[in-house]
């Protein structure tokens, strides 16, 4: 068993799950979209037996009469989508501290799949980091992203 953990931007809400279920994906429906701001939500179950909030609660947002999806309160990070009537989380794949060691194993959604999911790898590429340098070391300077790992209050120990 692999523990993983996660959490949103700024590290008011913290995860643990103990297990995953073998449905990493991204799904493309319309709702997913809104929720995420983005193309598409990458999702993977954790059933929730196994999952912990560590720090904080998600704010949760009911958005239709069978699904919940939970978010910071504080940063706005999405973190999950629930059917109420099941008994799993799917939390986002990009908030646990090692996304890239969650591979995807299908799509959902696709009729809704918006065109510029197909433009992707074949766009012009910008590199902040090289092509403005003074850039990205002002925003890691200044940075209130929490980072990718549990951290803890110097005289407790428990995370903070």
């Amino acid at each position: 068993m692999t523990i993983r953990t996660g959490g949103c931007q700024c590290g008011a809400v913290r995860f643990r799950a103990e297990s995953l279920l073998d449905n990493p994906h991204v799904c493309h429906c319309r709702m997913c979209q809104k929720a995420t701001g983005g193309f598409f939500a990458a999702l993977i179950g954790v059933p929730d037996s196994d999952l912990t909030w560590t720090r904080g609660t998600p704010a949760v947002f009911r958005s239709s009469e069978h699904v919940e999806r939970g978010f910071c309160r504080d940063c706005g990070t999405p973190l999950f989508y629930h059917d109420v009537t099941g008994h799993h989380h799917s939390l986002t794949i990009a908030s646990f501290d090692d996304p890239a060691a969650i591979p995807l194993v299908f799509e959902a959604g696709i009729s809704t799949r918006l065109p510029q999911v197909a433009q992707l790898g074949h766009l012009p590429i910008e590199d902040f980091e090289g092509d403005r340098p003074d850039w990205a070391a002002a925003i890691a300077a200044t940075t209130r992203q929490h980072p990718d790992y549990e951290t803890f209050d110097d005289d407790e120990d428990f995370p903070v």
